[in-house]
């Protein structure tokens, strides 16, 4: 594969691994990506990015021209995990923190977005809790559209405890923001036109089950869809570049399409983007939220876009690289530069940049390990109990044998999503270790169809644990897997469903770790209901996943691992975040406490400050140490 290492040489910043002490594997593979979410200005002439090394993460903002380093500036606090430019002088960070809140109880998860000034070398927030807004709110950050000069955004937040607003906030300087436009009680999201004018608004009354469109016709608001549903049906998050309609996300045939919503009278037109094969997945947006196009769902990607122009440039990117897996990581404003994300089978994680018809390599994600051999990962069928098909991800250790293999089951969180062939650095490891990871995409996952995904429904603890059991049981028949050296590894939902593993089936696994994952279903629910309400449409969608609708007390004990630790047969290892605010830490502390009442093998790794992603490099890297030692002590 052609690199051309002129653009940036970023390698540079990491010379110092040469010369460091030698680090294990765990630590290693632990590691966070030293370069990540990368950017390119509207013109071209800007790339920004976010740089994490000893500790110490950086948004560094460099020239294309000659290399030269244009601004940066220290990010720590803010823990971006989303950079982009608004213009060719601000790069726009999202961060979210876990922090208190004066007047409320408790720690909050708490979004925001900062603005860096390139010229100023300065960040500020865009806006801030109590400062001409609501205090009380913690989800700050949406930006809705940009003025025609590009010197405001657009932005979403409450103007008391029930208005949710848009507002004009200033990108030259932090200043107080003004109303740009009132909400509603149930406003959930304001779209705009290219003039930076109000054109739709969308509405939500959980207690009504009322989803709600509103076009703004001649300074007045007229309804054009009304829909009474639990959740909501359609999904919308653009507009169209002549701004006459809405695109949203709904199914067609079992698939999940996109469509078009005229703003004149609500009627429907569509499919726009479909694929028989393969879903929808999401949608790839300008700063004003003009739909330029889609990307299908997978195991790899495909795009999809309205210019064919573009259809057949991806079609050439992808050709350039046909074993990886090819995301468009952002673009210009007139798409004559991509800045593209590659990861696979050749590649721990690049970036490279298309501009005029060349692809020209830009840094690798990891360059600590960009000299290492990327395990290969195979795509796999089986047949379960009952003849349904599950496809699954196999990733074996980078030798020619695939026999006899000591195997990680590895299900994936959600449950409603899926693994891709992506750079999976926790699947690498394993195989790196010599194992044979296993990843189902079991019912209830979602990327393959509306049916797979409804076939989950009421089966935690039930069938979706059965897809884990039949896979490891068929690949054991096939002589791919020793059974004596086999452990269910898992995180979320992943970690229900290791924990499932060492309770429903105390024979098949010889070790079981849960990374923040849910041990009590019934007190699951019952937190989601104080969280949000009884009304909710959360709430609504947890008893459909779970329990397809009919929740019973009894039914909910009978899938929850907390109440069968008697069963337990193999050493368990659990690790939570004291901050997770997905699934709270008391959720591995009961269990680990009912394990030791029962007086059984468990080990218990709290991560001090932890969230539910691993994202921190520190807890990271013990949770990753912690696994090595586990996993060496019982299987390996």
């Amino acid at each position: 594969m052609f690199k051309d290492k002129y653009f940036f040489a970023f390698l540079f910043l990491f010379l110092f691994s040469s010369s460091s002490k030698a680090i294990s594997a765990a630590e290693a593979y632990a590691k966070l990506p030293g370069i990540s979410q990368m950017a390119i200005s509207p013109d071209a002439s800007l790339i920004a990015y976010r740089m994490h090394e000893n500790g110490q993460d950086t948004l560094v903002v460099r020239k294309q021209s000659d290399l030269s380093v244009v601004g940066g500036v220290r990010v720590n606090s803010i823990d971006p995990n989303g950079i982009y430019f608004v213009n060719n002088n601000i790069v726009i960070m999202i961060g979210v923190r876990n922090i208190k809140m004066g007047g409320y109880f408790g720690r909050h998860e708490a979004s925001n977005a900062y603005a860096f000034n390139i010229r100023k070398n300065k960040v500020y927030p865009l806006l801030t809790r109590g400062f001409g807004i609501y205090d009380g709110q913690t989800q700050l950050g949406n930006i809705v559209g940009v003025s025609p000069d590009r010197k405001h955004v657009f932005m979403t937040a409450y103007q008391d405890e029930l208005i949710y607003s848009l507002y004009k906030v200033s990108l030259d300087k932090q200043k107080k923001p003004k109303r740009f436009r009132m909400g509603t009680k149930d406003t959930i999201d304001f779209f705009m036109n290219e003039k930076g004018m109000v054109i739709a608004r969308e509405r939500y009354d959980n207690e009504e089950d009322l989803h709600i469109i509103e076009s703004r016709v001649k300074n007045k608001w007229v309804e054009i869809y009304r829909e009474t549903t639990a959740r909501r049906t359609k999904a919308f998050s653009g507009v169209t570049s002549d701004y006459k309609s809405l695109m949203f996300f709904s199914y067609n045939n079992n698939r999940k399409a996109y469509f078009k919503m005229s703003l004149t009278d609500g009627s429907i037109e569509g499919p726009i983007f479909s694929r028989e094969d393969k879903d929808v997945e999401s949608v790839i947006l300008s700063m004003n939220r003009v739909v330029h196009g889609v990307r299908y769902s997978g195991f790899t990607p495909a795009y999809e876009f309205f210019d064919k122009k573009l259809n057949a440039r991806m079609r050439g990117i992808h050709k350039a690289f046909p074993n990886n897996y090819v995301s468009v990581s952002d673009f210009a404003d007139d798409w004559s530069n991509i800045l593209l994300y590659i990861d696979g089978i050749d590649s721990s994680g690049d970036y490279y940049l298309y501009r005029e018809g060349n692809l020209a390599y830009i840094s690798s994600q990891r360059p600590h390990l960009s000299r290492a051999p990327v395990n290969p990962v195979v795509e796999y069928n089986f047949q379960t109990r009952d003849g349904y098909t599950i496809p699954t991800l196999l990733t074996y250790p980078y030798s020619k044998k695939r026999n006899n293999l000591p195997a990680i089951m590895m299900p994936h969180g959600g449950p409603e999503s899926y693994d891709t062939k992506r750079f999976d650095y926790m699947a690498q490891y394993f195989a790196s270790q010599g194992y044979l990871v296993i990843q189902p995409q079991f019912r209830g996952s979602t990327g393959f169809g509306l049916a797979h995904t409804l076939a989950g429904r009421g089966q935690w603890g039930k069938r979706m644990q059965d897809d884990l059991t039949d896979a490891l049981t068929i690949l054991i028949s096939e002589g791919k897997v020793d059974k004596s050296r086999t452990c269910i590894v898992g995180a979320s939902y992943g970690g229900y469903a290791a924990l499932a593993g060492a309770t429903f089936t105390p024979d098949l696994y010889k070790c079981a770790v849960s990374i923040n994952g849910v041990s009590d279903v019934e007190r699951m629910l019952k937190q989601e209901k104080y969280d949000f309400g009884e009304d909710h449409w959360v709430v609504s969608y947890w008893q459909d996943v779970i329990a397809n609708g009919e929740i019973e007390e009894e039914f909910l004990k009978n899938i929850s691992p907390i109440n069968f630790v008697e069963k337990v047969q193999v050493s368990v290892l659990l690790i939570h975040g004291t901050r997770d605010k997905i699934v709270p830490f008391r959720q591995s502390k009961y269990f680990v406490d009912e394990m030791e009442d029962a007086d059984k093998e468990v080990e218990f790794v709290e991560l001090k400050k932890g969230n539910h992603h691993l994202s921190s490099a520190e807890n990271r890297m013990k949770a990753m140490k912690a696994i090595d030692k586990f996993l060496k002590q019982h299987i390996h």
